[in-house]
C-alpha cells in the first residue's frame, strides 16, 4: 500500500507580504522614519484639501468676467482668455497656425525615427531630419519664401520658451562633446584654451552672460550690422550651457576603466575609432542622468531671458497681470505656468529614465 505524504502548504505571515511589509519596509521601519511619515501625513493633511478646494472644487471654470468669479476658488477663466497669449505671445493671430505645424512635424519626424530600428539608412535619414528640421522651423516661424515675416520680437510665451531651450540644448551638445575631449586631450594649446573656456564660463552667472550677448556681442560685428536680440540670447545661453554640458561629459570619459583605452589602443583603432566606437559612447551612457539635469536646469532658466527684452511664458503672466479686467488674478497665472513646466520637465526627466534602461549593460539576474 503506497503512503502519500500530504505536504501542507504555509502561507508567510501578513507582516512579511503585502502592504503591511511594504509600510514597515519603507515607512515605518524605525521609530524616527514613524514620526517623520506621520509629520508628513499630518502636513499634507492641512495642505492638499484646501489646495484642492481653491483649484477645483470651489473654482470657475466658466468663461466669465472676473467679477463674476467668486473669491474662495481659482478663476480659470483668466487663463482660458489669455491662453493663446501665454502660449504665443505677440505672434499674430491669423498665423497662428505656423508654429503649430511645427509642433506637428517634430512630432511626425520623431515618430519616423523610432520606426526606423532595423532599416539600413536609419542614421543617413535622422541626420537628415536633424538638419532639415531646424531649418523648416526658422522658415515657418520667422517666414520668408511667400510667406508673412513675423519678426522674432513679437515671439514669446511658451514657444519663444521652447525654442529658446531647445536651440541651447541642441547647439549646447556636440559643442560641449568637444570641449569635453579637449580638456581631455594630451595637446596642451587645446588642453588649455578648453579649461580657460569652461571655468570661466562656468565661473559667471548666466545673468551676466545674457547681458553680455546682449550688449557687448555687437560690439564684435561690423558697423550697422544688427544682430537680432533672440539670435544674441540663443549665442549667449548656448555659451553658457556648452560649458556645463562639457564637465558632465568629462565626468563620463573620466568613469570609463582605463582598460578601455588599451583594449582600443591594442585592437589598433584610431583616435577617432576609439572616441567615436568604444569611449565616446560609454561616456554618453554613464553621463545621461547629469546631462538631463543640465538640460532641466536650462529650460528652467530661459526665464532670465526677460532681463534683455524676450517675454517668455513666465514673463507673459507677469505682463498680463497689469490688465486691469484681471486684476488680483495673478496666481492663477502662476500656477498655470507651474503645472506646465512640470509637465515638460518630468517627461524629460522620465524619458532621461527610460534611456538608461535601454542602454544598460549591466547582467541583472
Amino acid at each position: 500500500m503506497a503512503i502519500f505524504e500530504q505536504q501542507v502548504t504555509k502561507q508567510p505571515p501578513t507582516s512579511e507580504v503585502g502592504m503591511i511589509h511594504w509600510l514597515r519596509e519603507n515607512l515605518f521601519s524605525s521609530i524616527t522614519n514613524g514620526f517623520l511619515t506621520l509629520t508628513a501625513l499630518y502636513l499634507i493633511y492641512l495642505s492638499v484639501p484646501p489646495l484642492a478646494d481653491w483649484m477645483f472644487f470651489d473654482a470657475t471654470f466658466a468663461e466669465v468676467s472676473n467679477d463674476q468669479c467668486g473669491r474662495e476658488g481659482a478663476c480659470w477663466s483668466y487663463v482660458f482668455e489669455k491662453i493663446n497669449l501665454f502660449t504665443y505671445g505677440f505672434y499674430p493671430t491669423e498665423e497662428y497656425w505656423r508654429p503649430q505645424l511645427v509642433l506637428a512635424l517634430a512630432i511626425v519626424f520623431v515618430l519616423i525615427a523610432k520606426n526606423l530600428k532595423k532599416s539600413v539608412y536609419k542614421v543617413k535619414v535622422i541626420a537628415g531630419l536633424i538638419v532639415s528640421y531646424p531649418v523648416i522651423a526658422f522658415v515657418l516661424l520667422y517666414g520668408g519664401f511667400g510667406l508673412e515675416v513675423v519678426e522674432t520680437h513679437k515671439w514669446g510665451g511658451l514657444m519663444l520658451t521652447i525654442v529658446v531651450a531647445a536651440v541651447g540644448i541642441v547647439a549646447s551638445f556636440p559643442i560641449g562633446i568637444l570641449l569635453a575631449l579637449g580638456r581631455q586631450s594630451e595637446m596642451k594649446i587645446i588642453k588649455f584654451l578648453s579649461v580657460v573656456y569652461i571655468e570661466f564660463i562656468r565661473g559667471v552667472p548666466l545673468i551676466t552672460i545674457l547681458f553680455m550677448a546682449s550688449v557687448v556681442l555687437p560690439l564684435f560685428f561690423s558697423a550697422g550690422m544688427d544682430v537680432d536680440k533672440l539670435l544674441r540670447a540663443l549665442i549667449g545661453i548656448t555659451m553658457f550651457q556648452t560649458a556645463y554640458i562639457a564637465e558632465v561629459i568629462r565626468g563620463g570619459l573620466q568613469a570609463i576603466p582605463e582598460g578601455q583605452y588599451e583594449a582600443a589602443d591594442a585592437m589598433g583603432l584610431s583616435f577617432f575609432q576609439k572616441t567615436t566606437l568604444i569611449i565616446l559612447p560609454q561616456a554618453l551612457k554613464i553621463s545621461i542622468p547629469n546631462i538631463v539635469g543640465s538640460f532641466i536646469a536650462l529650460f528652467k532658466d530661459t526665464t532670465l531671458v526677460l532681463i534683455i527684452g524676450l517675454f517668455d511664458i513666465l514673463s507673459m503672466v507677469h505682463l498680463t497681470t497689469s490688465d486691469e479686467n484681471w486684476l488680483g488674478r495673478e496666481t492663477e497665472g502662476y500656477v498655470f505656468v507651474t503645472m506646465v513646466m512640470w509637465v515638460i520637465l518630468y517627461s524629460m526627466s522620465r524619458y532621461s529614465k527610460k534611456l538608461e534602461v535601454r542602454f544598460s549593460t549591466e547582467h541583472k539576474n
